[in-house]
């Protein structure tokens, strides 16, 4: 195939740019399918990213876009609507076939000597009026990645698994101020009230209805019974769906992200340099590790996109090897 690639990264984050950019720089031809559907999308701002603090998703999206087209990545605006492994390949062929689909709804098939997988995940909010509408901005899941920027604020932790009351201990840290709204969590364990208690944090029993508003911002979480207890910010541990694409298609199943008893999502399981079971296909990001911030879903690509290019290079040494041998075979020997 003319438009066959030495690696197809499908999903335009972190992690797939990251992959793409370091195999591109050892002169891999390298194309990058990107939906524009990331997960972080409703943040202000990126945290935690060493040289980028603050950063708006968007603009370290497009950073990394320029970025990698400066090493002659091609970017495609579109997603992975299917692949298929091809049988047998021959040596520097294509392994996969990959069909694109872009905004005007055709369809172009790519060939991929090898693949990655970055294709992110979702966070799968309650069914809680308005907190869809404040995602990314009062209401927030990681103390790490954005509990700096309600430090010292009104609090409410809203419990919706087993993992809910270590969340309070982990924003408890962050404010004296926490409530922790059992909601849809089971009941804690007599450790876990005796923790309650002695950090002086509040346990309301009962579902939660909605997050109220005030000029604007998060001002209360109001309970089925009509109270609403005053917040400026609500934590929330959300369901972690992994996005599927192409999972199926490449003879792939995810795996249950079990913690504290419950399965809280599901991931595509690698090795520690991203590799899936299937040879040829390679994985990081939220897809693989969902419980990674935005520069471990980085490092992660930049780890998958090295190894692909070692993959290669030991495939094209073989097949020079191999085409140097039977050169010396068919050659005429001296006084033939």
């Amino acid at each position: 195939m003319n438009n066959t690639y030495d690696m197809v990264v499908v999903g335009g984050g972190a992690a797939g740019m990251s992959g793409a950019k370091i195999a591109a720089r050892m002169r891999r031809r390298v194309l990058v399918i990107d939906a524009g559907a990331p997960r972080n999308a409703p943040a202000q701002g990126v945290h935690n990213y060493l040289y980028a603090e603050g950063g708006a998703p968007a603009d370290l999206r497009a950073t990394a876009r320029a970025e990698a087209e400066t090493y002659g990545v091609e970017v495609v605006e579109g997603s992975a609507a299917g692949a298929v492994i091809l049988r047998d390949p021959e040596p520097n062929a294509a392994r996969f076939t990959v069909d694109v689909r872009t905004g005007d709804g055709s369809i172009t098939t790519v060939g991929a000597r090898r693949l990655l997988l970055a294709t992110g995940l979702l966070d799968v909010l309650p069914q809680i009026g308005g907190l869809a509408e404040r995602w990314g901005r009062d209401v927030l899941h990681c103390p790490f990645c954005h509990g700096w920027e309600v430090r010292a604020q009104a609090i409410g932790v809203l419990g919706t698994s087993p993992m809910a009351v270590h969340q309070v201990l982990l924003f408890r840290r962050l404010s004296e101020d926490v409530v922790y709204f059992q909601h849809t969590a089971p009941d804690p364990s007599d450790e876990q009230v005796e923790q309650l208690a002695a950090l002086g944090v509040p346990w309301v029993v009962g579902p939660v209805t909605a997050v109220t508003t005030t000029n604007g911002a998060l001002s209360g979480v109001q309970m089925a019974d009509g109270r609403v207890i005053a917040r400026q910010a609500v934590a929330i541990g959300t369901g972690l769906a992994g996005r599927e694409d192409l999972v199926a298609d490449l003879g792939l199943s995810m795996s249950d992200l079990e913690m504290g008893g419950a399965v809280l999502g599901r991931y595509l399981p690698t090795d520690a340099t991203g590799a899936t079971t299937m040879p040829g296909v390679w994985a990081a990001g939220n897809v693989a590790a969902p419980m990674a911030q935005v520069i471990n879903s980085a490092a992660a690509g930049a780890t998958a996109g090295s190894s692909i290019h070692m993959d290669l290079m030991g495939e094209d040494v073989a097949a020079a090897v191999s085409t140097h041998r039977a050169r010396l075979t068919s050659a005429p020997r001296a006084g033939a």
